[in-house]
């Protein structure tokens, strides 16, 4: 059982893996989307380099990674899994947002992981992913910042799970308290330069 739990694990890095948007950019404009825009390999880069098209293409098949990645779990035939299913989501999902910050087909070197947290996000709960997508749409037609929106996003999930299910769904509480210091993390220059009033702005 302990082999079969490590072998999915590692099939949910592998899958967070996946650089999308490099082949993607590659595959259908010939161009490395690392070396152009903000040098990131995610789909808001992709968004702002390649168009609206190729950017919901990204977005929709990065999402899809995290989703794929939670439900991973099923494929495991361990009774010990399936009495923590929610815990065995989260793991399984934080294996492929760290396979898409550090993708192992890509010099370990991939984007900053929101679509893949909202991809885990509706495998745990699509009501918590609605909510979610509601805050970053607030935040993103107000001050125009795909980062604030998403670090706020991130920062509004805890929020929402204590305001359905109050303490009830401990692990879902803790998951977004490591969501949000994650994206922290990965936003730490965007955070500088929201700071500095130099963060880069989109045209919605």
């Amino acid at each position: 059982m302990e082999t079969q739990v490590i072998i999915i694990g590692i099939a949910a890095y592998v899958l967070g893996s996946l650089p999308i948007a490099v082949l993607v950019s590659r595959g259908f404009h010939g161009k490395d989307i690392r070396e152009h825009g903000s040098g990131n390999a995610g789909a808001t880069n992709v968004f702002r380099v390649l168009g609206k098209k190729t950017g919901t293409a990204v977005l929709l098949l990065d999402i899809l990674k995290g989703f794929t990645a939670c439900n991973l779990v099923y494929l495991s035939t361990s009774p010990i899994i399936f009495e923590n299913l929610i815990p065995a989501k989260i793991v399984l999902g934080l294996w492929a947002v760290i396979g898409h910050l550090y993708p192992v087909f890509a010099g370990f070197k991939g984007g900053k992981g929101i679509a893949t947290l909202l991809g885990m996000v509706f495998a745990l709960h699509y009501l918590l992913a609605l909510a979610c997508i509601g805050v970053f749409l607030v935040v993103l037609l107000s001050t125009q910042m795909v980062s604030l929106a998403s670090i706020t996003a991130a920062l509004s999930f805890s929020f929402f799970v204590f305001l359905i299910f109050g303490f009830e769904e401990v692990k879902l509480l803790e998951f977004g308290f490591v969501a949000a210091a994650l994206v922290l993390f990965t936003h730490r220059s965007n955070l500088k330069r929201i700071w500095n009033g130099t963060e880069n702005k989109v045209n919605i």
